[in-house]
């Protein structure tokens, strides 16, 4: 299991708001991506909630594989990088809302590139359509588990159907080991920066 990382992702700032230390979920909550499948699972109890499309991350620069924690939430983010700062709002490469996972960068998101979804489009985030994020985001908490599946195994097989034959089931193993923290941040505030690979 993924150990809750407990310092901000690259170049997000927590001094400009008011962030207070969250609770891990007590729900049994899990989000599976299947990068093949370019599809994301919100998971609760053993019980599929939903089933979003997403963009994953192109061939030169894919979305890590492994399990994570989603470790930070954030409302209308503020964009920095390259020492370029993008306000909330339509531009804004991480759409409305970010949800960080243990894996320093990396997140779930929006997009101001809504084209994108369905595709392996992005620098390795998650890349959700703006309706589908909110409703997502309004769901999930921060210290439920995200499994970032590449290739198909049974679980994605059960979760997003399809033909294809599941490839042998490897152990989800992080690719990218996480640092590990005890603590993790729910930031409701508005305009929080984030960096991320998006």
């Amino acid at each position: 299991m993924a150990a809750v990382l407990g310092v901000p992702a690259m170049g997000q700032q927590t001094t400009a708001v008011q962030a207070h230390l969250a609770q891990p979920s007590s729900a049994n909550r899990v989000i599976v991506v299947s990068l093949k499948d370019k599809k994301l699972a919100l998971v609760e109890g053993g019980q599929i909630k939903k089933v979003y499309t997403v963009a994953v991350g192109k061939p030169s620069t894919p979305s890590p594989t492994g399990t994570f924690k989603v470790v930070r939430r954030v409302k209308n983010p503020t964009y920095s990088h390259d020492g370029k700062t993008i306000l909330p709002g339509p531009t804004n490469p991480v759409g409305t809302r970010w949800m960080g996972l243990s894996i320093k960068g990396y997140g779930i998101h929006g997009t101001n590139e809504p084209k994108s979804i369905g595709k392996a489009a992005s620098h390795g985030c998650i890349r959700m359509a703006k309706k589908d994020l909110e409703e997502m985001y309004e769901m999930v908490s921060v210290g439920d588990s995200v499994e970032l599946v590449g290739e198909r195994n049974e679980e994605t097989a059960q979760l997003f159907g399809g033909d294809q034959k599941p490839a042998q089931e490897p152990a989800l193993t992080a690719s990218l080991t996480p640092a590990s923290s005890t603590t993790a941040t729910d930031v409701t505030a508005d305009s929080l920066a984030v960096t991320a690979n998006r």
